[in-house]
């Protein structure tokens, strides 16, 4: 356990404004802690991953909790743990001064956990996830405070399927003690075979970033070719999969690709992204269907129309099938922003979500 931040309420405020997030929810001041903690890893065996624990400057000694599940970060070192100026960090400080503890996981592979990111693998994705419950469990306890059973749960981009996958994990009763308490989701890729097609086609910002992560996590997990010249054009197919290790910055990465998938991949693997079969065909079909399931509290979508990034038929494909489900949900467009824009625009609204959560 390390101490990262002591803000009072008015620092709390600013540290928002600065960053583009309403602050007039903002009551209590907040503490923030880097905790590692025991978990496993995509094989079952024993490692470690970190996260961000917030709780907020008051009296309280039984709390609600928030599960915030970031989103897409290719850099170790940029996730809210780690990081001071992570927007995660403030979106972990805005919840917390509100009253409630906040578990933001890093996830495998990010922040101070050994290995390199999974990414896009659903087990992990849980695992990480309620294992950081219990050890803010744990935390709060050793600070004479108690965390309610029924989790708050939100995430942006990759944290959306992500909050749909932990909150399907404790309906199931995966930990004995943690319920699912309400789920808001924002601008999450819940259509990922489409995704991964439209990256393909250079539809999306970042085409070719987005899928190279996609392409060398699932070859790691999956094995998706047998040489990198099968997925990537030379010179790239040298230097790629030594690139996304968790230890270069976006911008980096940036500077080393393309900036279309046309230009990374050969034309072969980028057909099969478009029109997948077997074995990754199996796995994408898991991440298409992480809202095909009833949840028993209700699930309110976030989601922008001027997202470039991930297109807004994602959120109505995860709102169909929970319509499907017979689940209580519901879709807000928040306007016209681009990817990084939409959260900020909807955390507020996920607070007052969280406050009618009972």
């Amino acid at each position: 356990m390390t101490p990262v931040a002591d803000l009072d309420a008015k620092e709390v405020a600013a540290r928002l404004t600065k960053t583009g997030i309403n602050a007039a929810q903002v009551r209590y001041g907040v503490r923030a802690h880097r905790i590692v903690y025991r978990t496993v890893d995509t094989t079952g065996k024993p490692t470690t991953a970190s996260e961000l624990v917030a709780m907020p400057k008051n009296s309280e000694r039984d709390l609600r909790v928030v599960s915030w599940l970031h989103g897409t970060e290719v850099y170790r070192g940029e996730v809210g743990s780690v990081n001071d100026e992570s927007h995660d960090r403030t979106t972990a400080f805005l919840f917390a001064s509100t009253g409630r503890a906040v578990s933001a996981p890093d996830y495998l592979g990010l922040g101070k956990g050994p290995g390199i990111h999974p990414y896009g693998n659903p087990e992990a994705t849980v695992t990480a996830s309620v294992d950081a419950l219990r050890a803010a469990r744990t935390f709060a306890r050793r600070d004479g405070r108690g965390l309610d059973r029924r989790v708050l749960i939100s995430g942006f981009s990759q944290g959306g399927p992500a909050t749909m996958m932990l909150g399907k994990a404790l309906h199931q009763r995966v930990d004995p003690y943690f319920r699912t308490g309400a789920l808001a989701p924002i601008s999450g890729p819940f259509d990922l075979s489409s995704f991964e097609a439209a990256a393909a086609n250079d539809k999306v910002n970042r085409s070719s970033l987005y899928l190279a992560y996609f392409v060398t996590a699932w070859q790691r997990m999956y094995g998706l070719y047998d040489t990198p010249d099968q997925a990537f054009r030379a010179p790239y197919d040298k230097s790629v999969e030594t690139l996304f290790d968790g230890n270069h910055k976006a911008e980096q990465l940036a500077a080393a690709l393309p900036k279309t998938s046309k230009e990374l991949f050969t034309k072969e693997f980028l057909q099969k992204v478009r029109n997948p079969t077997g074995k990754l065909q199996r796995q994408l079909k898991v991440l298409d269907s992480t809202c095909d399931w009833r949840p028993e509290v209700p699930v309110h979508l976030f989601h922008a129309r001027g997202d470039k990034d991930v297109f807004f038929t994602n959120a109505q494909h995860c709102r169909r099938q929970l319509i499907a489900n017979g689940a209580d949900q519901q879709l807000t467009d928040v306007g016209e922003f681009d990817h990084s824009t939409t959260v900020l625009k909807a955390l507020p609204q996920v607070v007052h979500e969280f406050d009618a959560a009972r």
